[in-house]
């Protein structure tokens, strides 16, 4: 059997950012956290796990042209950007935030006690974009297949959901040679590629044609993204 070239990025092992309201957690370096064994995958720069208190906002900028997806994970959030869009994203729902030089976007908790838990993920665009937001529902009760959620065929990048019962199989297709993986387990565990991966932990795989992996836990749900090393 060919073993791919790989690394892991366990979840215990991120960087950390934490305020009395805000606490995110850094699969790759990110602000003041900065690790030399933390360097972002390819054109994914960005994989924030964020948590945030009742009532509070968070904002952000991009810096280059970037693809900006926010993914609820618990609860609701508002999201806003400075292009004038306002939309109210739950679990199941994904904005894909197409963001040009300076650009801002701010994620909101609208609710009075309840904690709100979501990932934040940039893709750099080698090129100039024009804004635009993007609203995709994915059907989180449909099991053991993996759904398209993000698409940029200009910057061949690819990425997708699934959720899968205990001992159901996988197997992902690489679309363009060259392209590197990650992926990220949401909830439960898997074997990917030989290799134990438990709950917000991720894996980057370079030159590989395909992966096999298979769900070790009931409603077990992971992210692959497939982008240019």
């Amino acid at each position: 059997m060919t073993q791919n070239e790989a690394k892991i990025f366990l979840s215990a092992q991120r960087g950390k950012t934490e305020l009395s309201w805000f606490r995110s957690f850094h699969s790759f370096n990110f602000g003041n956290f900065q690790d030399p064994s933390k360097e972002h995958i390819g054109k994914l720069r960005v994989f924030n796990d964020n948590t945030l208190a009742a009532g509070k906002g968070m904002k952000m900028q991009v810096e280059k042209p970037t693809e900006v997806l926010i993914l609820p994970l618990v609860g609701g959030i508002e999201f806003k950007n400075s292009g004038g869009y306002h939309d109210f994203l739950e679990a199941g729902k994904l904005q894909v935030f197409s963001a040009e030089v300076g650009m801002e976007y701010e994620v909101l908790n609208p609710y009075e006690n309840e904690l709100i838990n979501y990932l934040e993920i940039w893709v750099e665009k080698e090129n100039t974009i024009v804004s635009s937001t993007t609203s995709i529902t994915i059907d989180i009760e449909k099991q053991n297949e993996l759904l398209p959620i993000f698409s940029s065929v200009q910057q061949n990048a690819f990425g997708y959901f699934g959720k899968y019962d205990g001992r159901a199989e996988g197997v992902y297709q690489v679309k363009n040679t060259g392209n590197c993986l990650y992926i990220f387990v949401i909830e439960g565990a898997f074997e990917i590629d030989n290799k134990l991966m438990e709950a917000r932990d991720g894996l980057a795989i370079w030159n590989a044609n395909e992966i096999e992996f298979e769900a070790l836990s009931d409603n077990a749900m992971l992210l692959i993204f497939e982008i240019p090393a």
